[in-house]
Parts: structure tokens; C-alpha cells; sequence
């Protein structure tokens, strides 16, 4: 199977004048097997790539729901050789792009040569280490070049505007927005100054821009894609109605897919 780049998935949604909706799961959360029911949940409702977790004890980029999930996966025995797994059974069903979002002490352990290779063999398109900064990852983009996988990186609405420059100067694939100060998790109402840092950076970059922490109801969808977002990714809100149905696997997945189904919606201009 040949696997769609980000560049692919982004120039496809913006020809159907569509933005691209991103899904986020916890790989092995509440168990391996339900989590890629739930990826393929994802993609039958209209997902254009997919952000993975890789579950980690100390997840400090995090809000409570993704950590329940982390210690759910975590407790279900999941490792990292397992999460590269997962995304060799999501490569049997899917060709669009797969990205590994974890914490730099789970590659340092592992050893970033092995970690980026296993990325690149079981078909990741990147990695997104939510602890890295740009500054100290000059091993990390060395790995990922050598093993043809893109590194991404995150802006925040405290990134000035010389160190954005730096930032997507060494990013692929996209920038990955936030949206909120503090962890993640979802949020009420989107604030103003996402909208002035996504219009700030698009005046800096032409990279493509993806934006997640508290995006968690279709209005935000749209409110982003209309501000000039090429994305939108969405984790803490699927993830609670996985929370909420753990008891019954059936409904959990039902409700996850109406939920995608209305968040690509979102995406149509």
C-alpha cells in the first residue's frame, strides 16, 4: 500500500474546499483490539489522517482524559513495540497519513535510531514529541531525515515570532497549533487568540497547520478551518465518550462515529 503524505491529505481536502479532520486515539485504550475498532470508526466517518498515542506514566502535556487513557492502555499492557504494532494493523485498513504522538523519554529509551525506524517500517508519516523543544532536537531530525519521517513540532500563542521562523523552519509534515494554554482537554468556547495565531503564523510560514488541545465540538472545527487552519485534530472529547462507554463496547463505537461524522462536517466550507 502506498501511504498518502500529509501534503496528499491536505491539498485533497482543501480541492473539496474541505478542511482535514484528525482524529486522536490512545493506541491499546481500553484494549488493542477496541482501540483499532476505533480507528476504523474513524476512518469509515471521514477522517483524513490520524493522530496515534503512544500511552506514557507521565504525560505532561496532558489532561486528565488523556491521562485516564494512557493508564488504561498502559494497564490493557501496552509498550511502544506494541504501539508500532497498532500501526501496522491500521496500514492493513487505511493509507492515509498516521502520526505517533508521544514523549521524548519513550524514544531516548528505546534509542532514536530504532524508534524512527520502527516508525518508518510499520508506517507512520511522523512523530510529534509533545516534550521535545526545537532546540534540543537535533537528534531527533537527524533520525527522522535519515528514515524518511517527518518531525513535527508545536506553536503555542506564547511563541513569539522570530522562534515561530525557527519552528517551521524545521518542521514537516505541519505545525501543530495550540489552541489553549495549559494541557490538554476539552474546552467551552475557543479564544480569539487562536485565531490571531493561526493568521500570525500563516503571514510567517506556508506550512501547513494543524490545531488541537481543547478543539472538542464541531463550532471549533469550523471556527479554525474558517480562520485559515488546514486542520483540525481532536482528542480529549473522543475520548471521554470512550470513557463514558467503557461497559459497552457497541455504543462506544456508535457514538464515536456520529461524533466524527459531525466534526468532518465541520470541516466543509
Amino acid at each position: 500500500m502506498k501511504i498518502k503524505s500529509y501534503d496528499d491529505a491536505f491539498q485533497q481536502a482543501k480541492a473539496k474546499k474541505e478542511g482535514a479532520f484528525i482524529p486522536f486515539v490512545v493506541a491499546g485504550d481500553p484494549d488493542f483490539e477496541t482501540s483499532l475498532e476505533i480507528v476504523k470508526v474513524f476512518v469509515e466517518n471521514g477522517a483524513d489522517a490520524l493522530e496515534i498515542g503512544f500511552p506514557f506514566s507521565d504525560p505532561v502535556a496532558d489532561g486528565p482524559t488523556v491521562q485516564l487513557a494512557d493508564i488504561r492502555a498502559l494497564k490493557a499492557g501496552m509498550t511502544v513495540e506494541r504501539g508500532f504494532e497498532f500501526i501496522r494493523r491500521i496500514r492493513e485498513f487505511t493509507d492515509i497519513p498516521v502520526g505517533v504522538l508521544t514523549y521524548y523519554n519513550l524514544i531516548y529509551k528505546m534509542g532514536l535510531d530504532k524508534f524512527y525506524e520502527m516508525a518508518r517500517d510499520n508506517g507512520a508519516n511522523a512523530i510529534l514529541a509533545a516534550d521535545l523543544p526545537p532546540e534540543e532536537a537535533g537528534d531527533a531530525l537527524e533520525a527522522a531525515q535519515k528514515n524518511g519521517v517527518q518531525q513535527i513540532f508545536m506553536a503555542a500563542q506564547t511563541t513569539g515570532n522570530e522562534r515561530l521562523q525557527e519552528i517551521t523552519k524545521m518542521c514537516s509534515g505541519f505545525l501543530y497549533v495550540v489552541a489553549v494554554m495549559g494541557t490538554t482537554g476539552a474546552r467551552a468556547e475557543l479564544k480569539t487568540t487562536t485565531v490571531d495565531l493561526i493568521k500570525r503564523i500563516k503571514s510567517h510560514s506556508d506550512i501547513p497547520i494543524s490545531v488541537g488541545f481543547g478543539i472538542s465540538k464541531p463550532k471549533h472545527v469550523k471556527e479554525v478551518i474558517n480562520a485559515g487552519a488546514d486542520g483540525a485534530i481532536v482528542a480529549s472529547a473522543i475520548l471521554n465518550i470512550i470513557t463514558e462507554n467503557l461497559e459497552d463496547k457497541e455504543e462506544m463505537l456508535q457514538k464515536v462515529g456520529e461524533f466524527c461524522a459531525e466534526l468532518k462536517e465541520a470541516t466543509r466550507s
